[in-house]
């Protein structure tokens, strides 16, 4: 086998590697594999591995051809449901559970030639910040193991930090792409809703649900975006979006970008608030027009957000039950087994989150509750709109801390929520967000969070890029540095 470091390979390297045939399809996922055995005991960012239909499918592509990205790995959140292939959503309640059919995303990867190399953990039902609430044990920090990935997509992110995969597949419902992107020194996209199908992603809260990919590079987060970003007739919310062009641009000329600066007041640690002002000046050094606004309802999203979100969830989770599918607690007649399958099969947060949107959408409470919090979020939304009749995009921490000690906030829930105040609001706003890694603050990464208008995601991708190349911020873990064949 061709000896191949995939410790900082991006896609697009892996992909001209595989071009120029100075290795196979099957070596380069071979290499990965090899990689995952190697690291990924400590790290436990994949919940499921299948090196010999990895293998399979890699060597399939040597024999027929390949082109463009075809051949690249990839690593799929364990929330997208996979034909044939263990699918849990990170949770007992789904342990054994066997799809019967591709998620659109899955298809989309698939047809694009991209080899996967497994499911990644996540925070059970995609509910949490630092993937400590998986069923099956927490991922740890590519930086610094003692510490959490972010969530709910932690495990797709630590892939990719730790050169396990060279781009990942993760979900965002209120911040678990771009959050985990910020904590593992990579970056992470959450595109406008509807920009990417649903169809086979297990629901949490289908109204803020969204697809989006992890990469090293802006670059490579645009070629899996354009693999994914498509209309799915399945899918009722699904509305698809225009080709996107792979950002070359190294200048902001003429971009209007702004600052919201009254929710800089929430908790930022010093050394993210340093980071942060350092980009936006090297924003303005590249030709930014930078100007300060106003989201004077963001403070509210926290609130509204775990009003909607656990409503939504609380509903969706309905159906397991153990009749259908997943696992099953036998007891004496069908309302204990009920009961006693959901008690095992859920998680602590899950079933905190169930209660509380039980609770918002029981009678009495619905409009006090849950249809208040719905018209925040329109004030939300109203909010952005305003923004963006002055700028082409605005700029926040992606979260106001460093990824935080694992075990540290998992008995104080608030404070865990807390963690997302900055990226909650998009998600309410439907709007895209894209996190770029902006430098290390007490020697562990930090996020720089770009909003814009809805189906923006070429501009951000811009801008992105411009300032990652600007930033030149190194994003392998010091502490794998030189580890790898």
């Amino acid at each position: 086998m061709t000896a191949i470091d995939t410790l900082g390979l991006t896609a697009e390297r892996a992909a001209a590697l595989l071009d120029a045939r100075e290795l196979s399809c099957a070596e380069l996922a071979g290499a990965y594999l090899e990689r995952i055995v190697r690291e990924d005991g400590e790290l436990h960012a994949f919940l499921h591995v299948d090196p010999e239909r990895t293998l399979e499918a890699a060597r399939a592509l040597d024999d027929a051809g390949r082109d463009g990205i075809a051949g690249v790995p990839i690593a799929l959140k364990d929330l997208l449901s996979t034909r044939g292939v263990p699918t849990t959503a990170g949770s007992r309640i789904l342990q054994g559970f066997l799809p019967v059919y591709d998620a659109d995303v899955v298809e989309a990867c698939a047809a694009a030639g991209l080899v996967s190399l497994g499911k990644t953990n996540m925070d059970e039902f995609a509910m949490g910040s630092s993937t400590e609430h998986s069923g099956y044990g927490p991922t740890r920090n590519p930086w610094d193991p003692t510490r959490v990935p972010g969530g709910s997509s932690g495990g797709s992110a630590a892939a990719v930090a730790a050169g396990l995969a060279p781009w990942s597949l993760g979900t965002d419902t209120g911040g678990s792409i771009r959050q985990p992107a910020a904590f593992c020194g990579v970056v992470g996209l959450k595109p406008t809703y509807g920009a990417v199908s649903r169809y086979g992603v297990i629901a949490f809260a289908s109204s803020l649900d969204q697809v989006g990919p992890f990469a090293l590079t802006v670059r490579d987060v645009a070629l899996l975006l354009g693999v994914i970003a498509r209309h799915d007739a399945r899918d009722a919310t699904s509305v698809g979006l225009a080709p996107v062009a792979l950002p070359t641009d190294d200048r902001l000329d003429g971009v209007r970008l702004g600052v919201p600066r009254d929710q800089l007041v929430a908790g930022v640690e010093p050394g993210v608030l340093e980071r942060f002002e350092a980009a936006v000046e090297t924003a303005r050094s590249l030709g930014a027009e930078i100007g300060e606004c106003a989201l004077p309802h963001a403070e509210h999203g926290l609130a509204a957000y775990y009003l909607i979100a656990p409503a939504e969830a609380s509903a969706n989770l309905s159906r397991y039950d153990g009749v259908r599918y997943g696992a099953r607690i036998d007891a004496p007649d069908v309302h204990a087994m009920y009961e006693a399958t959901r008690r095992d099969g859920f998680g602590d947060e899950v079933k905190r989150r169930i209660m509380i949107g039980a609770y918002a959408l029981s009678a009495g409470y619905y409009d006090a509750y849950y249809g208040q919090a719905q018209r925040v979020r329109t004030l939300i939304r109203r909010d952005f709109e305003s923004a963006f009749e002055r700028f082409d995009a605005l700029l926040l921490p992606t979260a106001p801390t460093v990824p935080f000690g694992l075990g540290e906030r998992t008995d104080d829930p608030l404070q865990m929520y807390a963690n997302d105040v900055f990226t909650l609001p998009v998600n309410l706003a439907g709007l895209p967000g894209l996190s770029i890694p902006m430098g290390l603050a007490d020697a562990l990464p930090t996020g720089l969070q770009i909003v814009g208008p809805a189906f923006s995601e070429e501009a951000l991708l811009r801008v992105g890029h411009a300032l990652e190349g600007a930033l030149a911020v190194d994003v392998v873990p010091g502490r794998l540095r030189g580890a790898a064949t």
